[in-house]
């Protein structure tokens, strides 16, 4: 059976005679392909984006996404999905990820964001089977199972934890909720699609949110719907303004609502409902998820998208108005 997403997007190119830039095109789409999109251009502006946030951020992102499709060669993954640059995604998210929270300027974070790339093309594979039997997506459930591993472990190996403070907190009430003024407001708006990449830096997000026009209208503009819907919803909530302004809070409804609308369910007014919806539940599933994390730091990254969209794309097949684009997911899925 056919992945969904090599149906729905757009066909990558053939592979040409020169290895060199056409493995250059594969990486690049391995980071648009976190936002579901195979376009060597949007990685590009992907990467442009991580190196506004940090060089190191940059540099780690090639890094995760050229390990992840070099070691996908290696082990002889279908050519096809190396192409479309479906083997890189969850191991450009685990380098930037392993930068982030473990600190960029470590040997031990490289060597552990190279070998945490190549064994979450393991992972994928493992994950892959088990969610292909019931005809759905590994998103980047690959990615959250590598990441919650080694946030979790690396306390525990004084060469790999260069913190001062332990990572361990408990939970703690929110505060009153705090004036969510003008500029928090539309901060928050572009954050939530850098937070995909753990940057908080709005105009980080908006360099992300131009990648994704550049490749698909209404992937953009679902984008922004997930967005706002994110943003709406943790202020209804009670949000703190800086966890909306930072796009802490949003950035999980910015991937449900493009899963849900134009990328495994077909465009339309009542998938874009069925999406807002499932945007709005990530979001008031986030907190609880980094509650639960909270001894390795209260990393939440994107399990509530994993656990909503496997959900809601799981629930779908009983609701008659709406229908799955394209054929079911093969047991090789490996999509965000």
């Amino acid at each position: 059976m056919r992945d969904p997403i090599a149906t729905l997007r757009d066909r990558a190119a053939p592979w040409s005679r020169r290895p060199g830039p056409r493995y250059l095109r594969h990486v690049l789409r391995g980071q648009a392909q976190v936002d579901f999109l195979p376009s060597a251009v949007t990685g590009a502006v992907f990467s442009l984006a991580l190196f506004a946030a940090g060089w190191a951020y940059g540099l780690y992102g090639l890094l995760g996404a050229a390990t992840g499709t070099a070691t996908a060669h290696l082990l002889g993954v279908d050519r096809a999905r190396i192409t479309a640059g479906l083997e890189g995604f969850n191991a450009c998210l685990v380098a930037v990820g392993s930068a982030v929270f473990l600190g960029a300027g470590h040997l031990s974070t490289a060597l552990l964001a190279v070998g945490g790339s190549v064994l979450v093309t393991v992972v994928t594979a493992a994950v892959a089977r088990v969610l292909g039997s019931r005809q759905l997506p590994t998103l980047t459930l690959p990615f959250c199972l590598v990441a919650s591993a080694l946030t979790l472990a690396a306390p525990g190996f004084t060469r790999l934890w260069h913190q001062v403070a332990p990572p361990a907190a408990l939970p703690q009430p929110a505060g009153p909720p705090t004036a969510l003024s003008f500029t928090d407001l539309w901060h928050g708006l572009f954050a939530n699609a850098a937070q995909i990449f753990f940057m908080p830096q709005w105009y980080v997000g908006a360099l992300f949110l131009a990648g994704i026009f550049v490749a698909n209208r209404t992937a953009g503009a679902m984008a922004v719907v997930g967005s706002a819907t994110g943003t709406a919803t943790a202020w209804a909530l009670g949000a703190p303004a800086a966890q909306i302004a930072s796009g802490a809070a949003g950035y999980n409804a910015v991937l449900v609502a493009m899963a849900l609308c134009g990328v495994f369910l077909p465009a339309g007014c009542r998938t874009a409902a069925y999406a807002v919806t499932g945007a709005a539940t990530a979001t008031a599933l986030t907190p609880a998820l980094t509650a639960l994390t909270a001894p390795s730091g209260g990393h939440a990254f994107t399990w509530p998208f994993v656990l909503v969209t496997l959900t809601f794309l799981a629930a779908a097949p009983a609701f008659s108005r709406l229908s799955k684009a394209g054929a079911p997911a093969s047991a090789t899925q490996d999509t965000p």
